[in-house]
């Protein structure tokens, strides 16, 4: 008599679900006269998939902010579409296109940072696109001018979440490049608005504190011809006109060939108060060690500039760069880094040298590009949580976790090797049966 009610109710639950219709919407009605509310427009159409809406970094909104001095923020992503002094492969002016398509998975409502414990994108700061400075790729000196001039406008502004107490004075640039000479405007700008030189970290494979000369030609004279700006020279050119700290910066990832027959590019890099960390240092210092070295020479409070070139990264992972050189980091290794170094006093910060005319078919450098720049401005906005005297630790760490040292790692590893085996041996041993008993 069970049996027989449960499949008639199974039966009559068939009929209903066979009733039901693909084209069973409600009926449609005109909006009210006054207008939909704007909380339920919002509620219908105020978020977008991956594959939606408008292409700005992460889905953030968009202003032409050099346009509109009206529009607050506190950090901003801005395209810097310049690649007219690369010494290779041309392409990067792409890059911040490039870097913006890739970053179409990132959203507001799935941005939480595991790694960090924070969702940047619905924490403190605005946070907008301001989309690219229209730089020309006919006259290196005007195009250098035009960058200066924008990095200028737009961190003499006062951010909306102005403080003073937390030094939140200027608002943050993460830029997209471009090649990487746009490091040489963004640190004229911050010399100007910070009053002063500021250290400058720089995951490279290259040293880019090379003497223009290093070129060699019989047609400019060096330095002093335009042809000094070079995605290679940009930080000797910052060095000699005091914009780099001396003692407190840093390369990290080095893996470059040297001029001529010597070590005289080095003695000349360590002449301008660079740290140099190779590529290869990772394999005696592990990643930590890499951190450690970081944080040590540069300090908390020094204020930095976070300067990444795609080309850190092993060719294998991100092709699609002006001057690739086998032999570098994963991009694990570099998340790692980065999130390990976020104690670091930010103010300004870019991504550079992604050129999608040589990436793969799956867009990993461009996506590689997004992350970095996604990490970038994670650090940014725990940095302000923890000026402000709002971080709590243990509010951010996974429930049941806590991060782990050496000691806890093992530990760890322990306890997935014993539940594995435990597993496996009820596999290999199972229950007796009637029949064996």
């Amino acid at each position: 008599m069970q049996f027989f009610v449960v499949s008639l109710l199974f039966l009559l639950a068939l009929l209903r679900l066979s009733r039901a219709s693909f084209y069973d919407n409600p009926v449609l009605e005109l909006p009210p006269v006054g207008g939909t509310p704007l909380e339920e427009l919002e509620r219908k159409w105020g978020t977008d998939f991956g594959f939606t809406g408008i292409t700005t970094y992460a889905h953030l909104p968009h202003t032409r902010c050099l346009t509109h001095p009206e529009t607050l923020y506190d950090i901003i992503l801005l395209g810097i579409p310049f690649d007219t002094s690369v010494s290779y492969r041309p392409g990067a002016r792409f890059g911040p296109r490039a870097i913006r398509a890739a970053s179409s998975r990132q959203t507001s409502f799935r941005g939480f940072n595991h790694r960090a414990g924070l969702n940047p994108y619905t924490s403190w700061p605005s946070i907008l696109d301001c989309g690219d400075v229209p730089v020309t790729p006919f006259d290196n000196a005007l195009a250098l001018r035009q960058m200066s001039e924008a990095y200028l406008e737009l961190l003499s502004r006062r951010p909306l979440s102005y403080d003073e107490s937390a030094d939140w004075v200027h608002p943050r640039i993460v830029a997209l490049g471009g090649d990487h000479s746009i490091a040489l405007p963004a640190l004229r700008a911050l010399n100007k608005v910070y009053g002063g030189a500021v250290a400058v970290l720089h995951f490279d494979a290259h040293l880019d504190t090379w003497h223009p000369g290093k070129y060699p030609s019989a047609w400019f004279d060096s330095p002093g011809s335009q042809s000094d700006l070079t995605h290679g020279s940009m930080f000797w050119i910052a060095s000699q006109e005091g914009l780099i700290l001396n003692d407190t910066s840093v390369h990290a990832g080095l893996r470059t060939r040297l001029s001529g027959d010597d070590f005289a590019d080095y003695d000349d890099d360590t002449r301008q108060g660079f740290l140099r960390i190779e590529t290869d240092d990772i394999d005696t210092l592990g990643t930590q060690g890499i951190i450690d070295l970081i944080l040590t020479t540069m300090g908390t409070e020094t204020p930095v500039y976070l300067s990444v070139d795609i080309d850190v990264l092993d060719p294998g992972i991100a092709p699609g760069t002006g001057t690739p050189e086998p032999g570098g980091w994963t991009m694990r290794e570099l998340i790692r880094i980065l999130r390990g170094v976020e104690g670091l006093n930010i103010v300004g910060a870019d991504v550079v040298e992604v050129s999608p005319g040589f990436d793969d078919r799956g867009e990993g450098t461009a996506l590689a590009g997004a992350q970095v720049a996604y990490e970038m401005i994670t650090s940014i906005v725990k940095g302000g949580l923890v000026k402000r005297g709002l971080w709590v630790e243990s509010e951010h760490t996974r429930p049941g976790t806590e991060k782990l040292g050496l000691k806890g790692l093992k530990d760890k590893v322990k306890s997935v090797v014993a539940d594995v085996e435990e597993q496996a041996q009820k596999v290999i041993t199972p229950s007796k049966g009637k029949d064996e008993l």
